[in-house]
Parts: structure tokens; sequence; C-alpha cells
């Protein structure tokens, strides 16, 4: 017991590479200023990332319909704004609850299976919720996406300009607050048995750990981050379309967790980097083809760093000591 609670206290110091990382992402606002809004962006990508890494890195979930949870909070921050609830703070957190009790809500059902009809229901519950939102179309715009958002100056002091320094300052700060919370939460006792259950679910109550209601748990608290994320998109951008609860949305931040390295807590945030980036650049080399160059990419990762790019530098650190 004595020698868990060490290595937990291990676990939760800050590295120096943690710093000089955190640190690194200041450096658009300097570095690259016409920059800021891809890099607000990437900040919200990393985010939903890393509500998917909770469930899939940490406690094996695996989820072919995650944007669900991004879009509940994408239309629930799109609606209040249009209806004269434009603060961002507010809504952000009444997105983030919303998303939440939603996650709550299925996590019931999701709980209960495991594996290939996992991935089957996951993905059926999201194109369920697509196909909700599409019909109702006098509520959320339907095609043509929900119209009339506006959101109120940050603080009632910065603006949310088009160059896009205060989105980028804005979903950076929220980025970072949610990173400590899963950083906390993943270097915890509840972090260690969301490992083992992933590991041997069946195995986990003999020991004490209630399998489901640590599931649900975290299923809940994933929804709270996708939802944030969601209406961090709906109120940087003050648009939100169909597209935020598109099954190509689930498969990206998948694509986006496998190429970081899931269960890395990191992972997610540097294949959000990397994913955007790329998109960024080969988008403006070939609009029509440019997704022949991330299924390379993709090929590439999984043949040679099958635990993503996290995964491999941790083994080739391990062979050099």
């Amino acid at each position: 017991m004595e020698s868990a609670s060490r290595h937990l206290e291990a676990q939760i110091r800050w590295r120096r590479l943690e710093t000089v990382f955190w640190l690194c992402t200041l450096l658009p606002f300097v570095a690259a200023p016409a920059y800021l809004q891809l890099a607000s962006q990437i900040a919200i990508t990393a985010l939903f990332a890393l509500s998917l890494d909770l469930i899939l890195g940490y406690a094996g979930i695996v989820s072919l319909g995650h944007a669900a949870y991004f879009g509940v909070g994408a239309y629930t921050a799109g609606l209040l704004a249009k209806h004269g609830w434009g603060e961002p703070l507010s809504g952000l957190l009444i997105s983030g609850i919303l998303a939440g009790l939603t996650g709550y809500a299925t996590s019931h059902i999701i709980v209960r299976f495991r594996h290939l009809a996992l991935i089957m229901l996951t993905l059926g519950l999201g194109l369920l919720l697509y196909e909700a939102a599409n019909s109702a179309s006098w509520l959320t715009g339907g095609a043509d996406g929900l119209q009339g958002v506006r959101i109120r100056p940050l603080l009632e002091m910065f603006r949310f300009d088009l160059y896009g320094s205060t989105a980028y300052a804005y979903s950076l700060v929220v980025l970072f607050a949610c990173f400590l919370i899963s950083r906390r939460i993943i270097h915890s006792p509840f972090g260690l048995a969301l490992r083992g259950i992933r590991e041997n679910a069946l195995r986990m109550p003999a020991i004490g750990a209630p399998s489901r209601a640590h599931l649900r748990k975290v299923y809940s608290i994933a929804a709270i981050l996708a939802g944030v994320a969601g209406a961090l998109l709906a109120q940087t951008t003050e648009t939100v379309s169909l597209e935020v609860l598109s099954f190509g949305r689930s498969a990206d931040v998948l694509v986006i967790l496998i190429l970081g390295g899931a269960g890395r807590l990191y992972g997610g945030l540097l294949g959000a980097i990397l994913y955007m980036v790329a998109r960024d650049q080969f988008s403006g080399m070939n609009p029509q083809y440019w997704y022949f160059w991330i299924g390379l990419l993709l090929v590439a990762v999984v043949m040679f760093l099958p635990n993503g790019i996290l995964g491999g530098l941790a083994k080739f650190l391990q062979r050099s000591t």
C-alpha cells in the first residue's frame, strides 16, 4: 500500500519536459500570429482527444460515437447564444453539464457491453443523435446550421476577433484546466482502478473496485470534457452545424489518438497538433485528395509505431537506457 502511494506521488510530480511543452504552446502568439485561428482549432481538438483518451486509453471503452457529446456541447452553447445568453464562461459550464448528463444517461447502456458490441453500440448512438438533430431543423437549423449565434466578449473585455488571439488564449486556458483535472484523475487510486478494469474487468470487483460504477463515472467525465470542447468550437467560431455530430468527427479524433498514443495523456495533445497541422498543409497542397496523405501517415505510424508516437518514443528511451 505504501509503495502504491509512493508510485502515485512520483507520477503526479511535474517533469521538466511537461513544463517545456506547455510553455511552447505560447509560441504561436509571438512566432506565428497569422496561425492563431488554426492554433485555437488545435487546442479544441486536443481537448476532444483528451476526453476520448480517458475512456479509451485508460478504461478500455472503444467509442465510434464520441462526437455525440461534442455536438451536445456545441449545440447547447450555440442555442444559448442565439437566444440571448452569449456569455462564454457560463455557456461553457452549462454545455459541459448537459453533455455530462447525456453521457451519464447513455453510460448505463455502454458499460454493459465490450469489444465489437460496444463499437457498434456507440456508433449507433452517435448516428441516432445526428439524425435527431437533422430532423429537428426548427431547433438546430438542420443541414443549414444554426444561425444567429452571437457571443459576448470574454469577461466583457476581450472580443473574439478575426485574428484568433482571444479564441486561442481562451481555448488554451480551458484546455490546460481540463488537462490538470484529467491528470489528477489518472494519477489517483480511481485512475489505477480504471487501468485495472481495462486489463481485466471481471477480476477488479473481487478486490473492491466496482467496474460498472467506475466506468459510468469516467464516461460521464469524458462526456463533460467533450461537451466543453464542442462549446469552445461554437463560441470561438460562432457557428454550429451538423458536422459537430458526424461520424467523421468521431473517426478523426480516434485517428488523432492512435497517432499520438492512447493511454498516455499527452498522446491526444500531440496527435491533435500533428493531425491538424498535417491536414492544413496537405489540404493546401491538394484540396481534393488530402485524405490520401493523412491515410498514408496513419498507415506509417501504425506499421512502425503501433503504440503511437509517444509509445514509440518510450520504447526508444527504454532501449537507450
